[in-house]
């Protein structure tokens, strides 16, 4: 590795870092009128368990828990910046009970396979505070994209939220899953089957 791409990498992660760090500064820790429990994330967890990560992904990881305006246009750009790494793409919102249930599986497994596979959030038809302040109680490591008409979710043909797309690294879209994730262990035989194999 040459010294400049070090000094790139070495950046970007301590960016991503104090992206976290601020995220989790802001996350409160007790029950909050939204109900359920916060899931703060670690940074040192977070530098160790996405440090190194390519180009591409380390991207998403800088703008973690983002919310970018765009509509469909937005995700498939989103998209084509990391063709070459497998994707999923999570549909959620802050008013649905099953995204809130699921999101802290998603957390856990955007950690663990985020060195490998790009994670992208979509935010169907929501309220951007009440988005903002589930994404400070239950941070992800990568941004979503809003979603205020409901564009991408007609596009994907999808009967409710949450919902996860998988794409492999060529960019093909090989699986939809519709309902909540309620463990890690169905969400990552789904990940390592539909992104990871195909």
């Amino acid at each position: 590795m040459t010294r400049r791409a070090l000094l790139l990498a070495t950046i970007a992660a301590l960016a991503l870092v104090a992206v976290l760090v601020i995220g989790l500064r802001q996350a409160p820790e007790t029950k909050t009128s939204t109900g359920g429990d916060s899931h703060p994330l670690d940074a040192v967890t977070v530098r160790a368990k996405l440090g190194g990560a390519p180009p591409a992904l380390a991207a998403l990881h800088r703008r973690a828990n983002d919310l970018l305006p765009g509509g469909d246009e937005k995700l498939k750009r989103e998209l084509a910046a990391v063709r070459g790494h497998p994707a999923i793409v999570n549909v959620w919102a802050a008013w649905c009970g099953p995204c809130i249930v699921e999101l802290p599986v998603l957390q856990k497994v955007s950690l663990d396979y985020g060195r490998r596979v790009a994670f992208l959030g979509v935010d169907l038809k929501d309220n951007r505070d009440r988005a903002e302040r589930l994404l400070r109680r239950i941070p992800v490591t990568y941004p979503s994209v809003e979603d205020p008409d409901g564009r991408i979710f007609d596009a994907y043909r999808l009967v409710g939220a949450p919902s996860t797309i998988f794409y492999d690294a060529r960019g093909r879209q090989t699986f939809v899953h519709q309902g909540p994730y309620q463990d890690r262990r169905s969400f990552e035989e789904d990940l390592r089957r539909y992104a990871l194999r195909a």
